[in-house]
């Protein structure tokens, strides 16, 4: 199973994330969406009968109570769990072998004690000067892999400069 993971578009869902989560069986999206706008971008852009899992974001206000604060689920014979802040994780994971969360908007990715970490970073955006990232995930019976991608951004002008072409 392929599946599409990220975070923190706040407000922007890029083409470059549209056409990875076109090309997925499932989205998780670990919060920080800020509109609704945004989550039926990515529904369109999902296959149809992909499954999509979205948790609330710090970011994401009233028109998004109805999202969780985390989720639990098994898709493709692994446990998940979701948060966005990774602090707000529970002592306790149980079973869970992959935690997804995202809200620090860098890319972290760690296999410990037996489950996978995983914070695809922050897709939409760019902020603190931070690199431009989602994830794709893959689940092959037990085994699962990890592929980061990362989307071009164009560097900032600096006040005062220009460009002069010869």
């Amino acid at each position: 199973m392929k599946i599409a993971v990220l975070s923190d578009n706040h407000g922007l869902l890029r083409p470059e994330a549209a056409r990875v989560i076109s090309e997925c069986d499932a989205v998780i999206h670990g919060g920080d969406i800020n509109s609704q706008k945004i989550i039926d971008e990515m529904k369109a852009a999902a296959k149809e009968n992909a499954l999509i899992y979205i948790v609330r974001g710090n970011n994401d206000k009233e028109w998004a109570e109805h999202l969780p604060h985390h989720l639990e689920f098994t898709l493709a014979g692994m446990n998940f769990y979701v948060v966005h802040n990774k602090k707000e994780l529970p002592a306790d994971l149980g079973d869970r072998q992959i935690i997804i969360f995202g809200h620090s908007h860098r890319y972290f990715e760690e296999k410990k004690d037996g489950r996978l970490w995983l914070n695809p970073g922050s897709c939409g955006k760019r902020r603190f000067d931070q690199d431009i990232t989602l994830a794709i995930l893959r689940i092959d019976g037990d085994a699962c892999s990890v592929e980061r991608i990362d989307i071009e951004h164009e560097a900032p002008r600096r006040k005062g400069s220009a460009r002069f072409h010869a």
